[in-house]
């Protein structure tokens, strides 16, 4: 429950972007597949959506889940999909356009200060900021 009471969706959306806050539904998943020391856990026509703080995904899977013996793939099964369950994923660009922004408006300087700002900061906006003010004082 949020203070001062329900909030309709736009300011939602308002407030998480403000956080860097970010979701995404992934709408092609057939199968999500985790693997442990000696079992699978498969999730089949799993609903999976990617919250992304401040340049960190977190997966949101939905689905019933059946376990089988490690290396057990179902027969008739695709390489394909076995072969994109285990790639990794691609490493993230740097820290989010929108957190770039913010520290560009708030602390006044230009697109490369802020990015290596918050790349100093750890990917938090307001720190960055911050310490780019301070050092302005200074």
């Amino acid at each position: 429950m949020m203070p001062g009471g329900r909030m309709n969706e736009r300011n939602m959306r308002i407030m998480m972007k403000r956080m860097g806050m970010t979701t995404e539904t992934l709408s092609d998943v057939e199968e999500v597949v985790i693997r442990r020391a000696n079992e699978e856990m498969v999730i089949e026509g799993a609903e999976v959506t990617v919250v992304t703080v401040q340049g960190v995904k977190t997966f949101q899977i939905v689905g019933d889940v059946k376990s089988r013996p490690k290396g057990s793939a179902p027969a008739g099964g695709g390489s394909s999909s076995s072969t994109a369950a285990s790639s990794p994923p691609p490493a993230p660009a740097g820290p989010p356009e929108e957190d770039v922004e913010l520290v560009m408006e708030q602390a006044q300087v230009d697109h490369t200060t802020a990015v290596r700002a918050l790349k100093d900061a750890g990917g938090e906006p307001a720190e960055a900021i911050l310490r780019l003010l301070s050092q302005r004082r200074t």
